[in-house]
Order: C-alpha cells, then structure tokens, then sequence
C-alpha cells in the first residue's frame, strides 16, 4: 500500500498571531500539479526562491492547530523548520539522495557512497 501522508514534527515550530506553538503536522506526497502550478505564480516568477514557499503550503495538510497552511504560514516558519520541511518534501518524493556506508574491500576502510536514482 502507498503511503501519500506523513506525519512531522518541526524543532522549532510555528508560532501564530495568538502566540501558539504548533509544531506537530502531515504533509502529503506531491502532485505533479504541486511542481508546475507554483511556476505560474507571479511571486515566483519574480522571485524563484519563492518556490518552496508556495510548493510546502501546497503539501503541508497540518500544522498543528491551524485553520489553513497559506503562503504566509511557510513565511512565517523559523528558518530551521523550513530546512526541515525542505528535507521531509525531497525524502517522501523521493528527491534526496540515498547514501550507504560501505567498505573498500582493498584497504578496508568504510566511506559513504550514494545510490543512484532509479529512472531517467
């Protein structure tokens, strides 16, 4: 069965206009629609950064108890959580590398090596 949801939980956390602390949440898998839509937005047309911005309050479904995850939301995240929420998105999606911890067999000293993607 896929999973299409994972739950999170920033180091930081959000804190809303009331003084709230929500740190726990969901993101879901990303939609091909989630990558391209975003590329029409105006602020991301002006400013590329942006992107995350728009693409995490596209999958974020949760953040603790908060009504809605907007643009301005991501915005207002510590800069460690969006780091955070940036890895989450390339691992679920299958975006980050894969690294293993692997031994030469001449001199036998272990070195990290990254697997390859499969696909294209």
């Amino acid at each position: 069965m896929l999973v299409t949801e994972v739950e999170f939980e920033l180091p930081k956390g959000y804190v809303d206009g009331a003084g709230n602390l929500h740190r726990n949440g969901v993101m879901r898998l990303a939609t091909a629609a989630d990558e391209i839509y975003p590329l029409k937005d105006p602020r991301v047309q002006g400013w590329p950064a942006y992107l995350i911005v728009i693409l995490l309050s596209r999958v974020v479904t949760k953040l603790g108890g908060v009504p809605e995850v907007t643009p301005g939301v991501i915005e207002g995240l510590y800069s460690e959580d969006l780091a955070h929420l940036q890895a989450l998105y390339n691992r679920i999606n299958g975006l980050a590398p894969t690294t293993v911890l692997i031994t030469c067999p001449h001199c036998g000293q272990e070195h990290e090596a990254e697997v390859p993607q499969s696909g294209g």
